[in-house]
């Protein structure tokens, strides 16, 4: 009898043993296999999930647009005086809604190659007012004729072609024409063969973007979605040094185990160049465990905040921001948000608020998808004094005038995250589950067996 007891306790501990053992293999062995299913999946290629989330975006993006009307355009242009604005908005755009065009897969170099179509369609609905919608705001093509052309010579024959065509430092234009263009009238005078229409997104409808060439995953799982080249080429030929590549740099995060310290470089055709966000918390987005990464203070800093921009800064008269193209365009974030004070002294009516007006995406760490974001950006105009242009003569010093800022968002819907979690976050965490319930009762059936064992050899013994 005794033997059998003990037998049995003995054969109790040994299963608790093998449950524990087998609970303690299954952890790498689960993770080896959940991280293969991720490469498997993640590579863009027909047939993986990313794939067919990549070629067209199943989250709904819109993109909203606050105009800053100015209320004081008459004392500005004669007494430069500080420009009184007021921000106006929502406008809202649903983007990102066409599918990549011209997909070609180069199985030599493991990249694919695509176009991004862009359209653009007014959501009255989630909108203040309608695309006719008037605001007076700086008049582009004035604003930027002396910057453009500093000959003298040249300034003269363009004052006479403003004159002539009645414009003036400020204009009054409609939403829909100030964002996808209109005829300029002072261009339009021009002699000699230039396009006349002027408009902060024009052209976008039925333009596309591109051509991308991007590494598709399938040889080094680290490399999805990293530009290999755009338009052909690896640099931009807008900026110099290593400010423009593009080469190495991201379309979207990368589909693939993520480190909190990682930092997320991307290539962002909206302004020209790369930019960059870092980690900043973990949050809970409709029940799945995301990283949120956000764009720092100094993204868009001066070089004495920031060296990493200095050939970002191709303006001279303005030193604590950067020109983001050759024309007098300047990017910021709304509000002049983290910007130098000297840049937003000459405005009023800015109240930056970093809630409402940083950029940030949220990962989710596992598979390196983007479940949620919020890119938001202010385009700015450089004005200067000009004292051959009689519209612009009167300034006294120059102003980087807001033009408008746009937040484009995208959050994962409530069905898709219900089957994000089925499928991916809830079989992880079952896998998960299994292993320590497996590791737990092995650990407590192979101590309370031992334990038992023993207490009855030595009851025996005595």
């Amino acid at each position: 009898m005794g033997c059998d007891r003990n037998c049995g306790l003995i054969a109790g501990a040994v299963i608790g043993a093998v449950l524990a053992v087998f609970g303690g293999i299954l952890m790498p062995v689960g993770d080896m296999l959940i991280e293969k299913t991720i490469k498997r999946e993640v590579v863009l290629e027909e047939g993986t999930t990313a794939f067919k989330n990549w070629v067209k975006t199943g989250t709904t993006v819109y993109r909203q647009f606050w105009i800053f009307d100015v209320q004081n355009p008459d004392e500005v242009a004669k007494n430069s005086s500080k420009i009184k604005v007021k921000q106006r908005g929502p406008y809202t755009y649903r983007v990102r809604y066409l599918a990549k065009e011209n997909i070609t897969q180069d199985p030599d170099d493991y990249t694919v190659s695509f176009v991004q179509p862009n359209g653009a369609i007014f959501e009255p609905s989630l909108s203040v007012g309608t695309e006719d919608d008037n605001f007076t705001v700086l008049n582009l093509a004035v604003a930027a004729a002396p910057h453009i052309y500093q000959n003298t010579f040249v300034q003269v024959v363009l004052n006479s072609l403003i004159k002539k065509s009645k414009s003036s430092m400020f204009q009054t234009r409609s939403l829909r024409e100030l964002l996808w263009g209109y005829k300029d009238p002072f261009l339009s005078l021009v002699p000699y063969p230039i396009s006349t229409t002027v408009g902060v997104f024009y052209p976008y409808n039925d333009t596309v973007d591109g051509v991308y060439k991007v590494f598709n995953g399938k040889d080094n799982i680290s490399k999805v979605a990293i530009i290999e080249s755009y338009k052909g080429k690896r640099n931009l030929s807008y900026w110099p040094s290593y400010c423009d590549m593009i080469n190495g740099t991201e379309m979207q995060p990368p589909f693939h185990l993520l480190l909190k310290s990682r930092t997320l470089r991307f290539f962002s055709s909206d302004i020209c160049r790369s930019i960059y966000a870092v980690f900043g918390s973990e949050i809970d987005l409709k029940g799945i465990p995301v990283y949120r990464f956000v764009l720092p203070a100094n993204a868009f800093a001066s070089p004495f905040q920031n060296p990493d921009n200095h050939c970002f800064c191709t303006e001279k008269v303005i030193s604590n921001n950067c020109a983001l193209m050759r024309k007098p365009v300047y990017i910021s974030l709304p509000h002049f948000l983290h910007a130098s004070p000297d840049i937003s002294e000459p405005i009023e009516g800015l109240n930056p608020n970093e809630d409402e007006h940083r950029t940030y995406l949220d990962v989710e760490p596992i598979t390196g998808f983007t479940l949620q974001f919020a890119k938001r950006l202010q385009v700015n105009i450089l004005v200067k004094p000009a004292r051959k242009i009689e519209a612009l003569k009167s300034l006294k010093r120059p102003y980087i005038v807001p033009i408008l800022w746009l937040n484009e968002t995208g959050t994962i819907g409530d069905e898709k995250a219900e089957m994000f979690k089925k499928q991916v976050t809830g079989k992880i965490k079952l896998l998960g589950l299994v292993e320590m319930v497996l590791l737990g009762i092995g650990v407590v059936m192979f101590v309370a067996f031992m334990i038992s064992y023993c207490a009855c050899r030595s009851k025996n013994g005595k």
